[in-house]
């Protein structure tokens, strides 16, 4: 029988077409399917538990460590301040406080734990202090080093509402390490008010110029701030010209070498 040309290539589109349907509807089906699969992984790995990180938390390097509680990290290039919730270790950088009994065994320690490694940041609900420090949870994989210096006894719980997302575990980890006699439980005198020690250098209590008296201070998390007569904290603020400090007879001339003013000036 003859079937004319244009029949055939009529059939064979229909034919071509109808493969290519199918071939995309199978192509769909395995897509669908590898998203789901790849869904499926993020939530089991995004599950958490007591010992385990958020999963949400920004990843981060340690660049350096400032003290016990606080830490310099890499944010985008650029370094921040983090201050870890939830604890309070002892005073060795605050030129305002001698060093206290057990900061330097904290420093160090948490030196250890950190220092140059990817962790992981948590926020809770406040997201900077007055320093202008973030405010962090810090995971290194699935140990909360908030914790850790708690109860290992190097840092004491310190609640400071609203952010107290983890605080009884920290308050659980005190009461441990005290009943255990760890660290600063035992090495120092007070649980209350630690020994301390005299710093390694004296802090100048006036400016060699009388006229000049504003007060170039360097904050624990290293944020230069000038402090002029009539700001909050004038009185209390020391000078240690050592560790880089300096008196300034203008605002202009702090501002010029990179000082900021303090928040609670007139």
């Amino acid at each position: 029988m003859f079937i004319p040309k244009k029949f055939l290539y009529i059939a064979g589109g229909v034919v071509v077409i109808i493969l290519i349907g199918l071939l995309g509807s199978l192509s769909g089906n395995k897509n669908e399917n590898l998203i789901l699969e790849q869904n499926t992984a993020v939530m089991d790995l995004g599950v958490t538990g007591t010992s385990i990180a958020p999963q949400s938390g920004e990843l981060v390097k340690v660049v350096r460590v400032v003290d016990g509680d606080t830490i310099n990290v890499e944010i985008n290039g650029k370094v921040e301040p983090i201050r870890y919730i939830g604890i309070d270790t002892p005073e060795t950088v605050d030129p305002r406080k001698p060093v206290q009994c057990f900061g330097v065994e904290a420093s160090k320690k948490n030196k250890e734990l950190v220092e140059g490694k990817m962790v992981r940041l948590e926020k809770d609900i406040t997201d900077r202090d007055k320093y202008n420090r973030l405010l962090r949870y810090v995971w290194l994989d699935d140990t909360l080093i908030n914790q850790a210096l708690v109860e290992q006894g190097y840092a004491k719980s310190y609640s400071y509402p609203p952010d107290v997302k983890y605080q009884d575990k920290f308050v659980a980890a005190e009461k441990k390490a005290r009943e255990d006699k760890l660290g600063l439980w035992t090495a120092c005198t007070s649980e209350t008010a630690p020994a301390t020690v005299a710093p390694a250098t004296q802090t100048s209590s006036s400016a060699s110029d009388p006229s000049c008296t504003i007060k170039g201070n360097i904050s624990a998390s290293g944020e230069k701030i000038y402090h002029m007569q009539g700001c909050g904290s004038y009185s209390k603020t020391t000078i240690d010209e050592s560790r880089g400090e300096k008196w300034f007879c203008t605002e202009v001339e702090a501002q010029t070498a990179g000082w900021r003013k303090a928040l609670n000036c007139r």
